[in-house]
């Protein structure tokens, strides 16, 4: 004969995700690292922004193709207005 309390699965009283714990582990760790060793992160700043400028760079020019002609356009010059046009 089954009662009420055999039909519910057996569930641990305090059963937290392992996610849920290692995010709050993460952020005491990184909490007690940025007491730390603040210092020493704050330092390299200048050196993270001088090392930023050439991989902006190379983002920046992923929109034109880089320095390369592919069309026939940029050979030919700049259009006049009204030329190449058919009327």
């Amino acid at each position: 004969m089954r009662t009420e309390f055999d039909s519910k699965p057996h569930q641990k009283p305090l059963s937290i995700p392992i996610w849920l714990g290692l995010c709050l582990f993460s952020l005491i760790a990184l909490f007690f690292l940025w007491e730390e060793h603040k210092a020493h992160i704050l330092g390299l700043l200048p050196y993270v922004l001088l090392l930023a400028c050439p991989i902006i760079h190379l983002f920046m020019h992923r929109g034109h193709a880089g320095h390369h002609d592919h069309s026939e356009v940029n050979r030919q010059g700049p259009r006049r207005p009204g030329e190449g046009e058919s009327s």
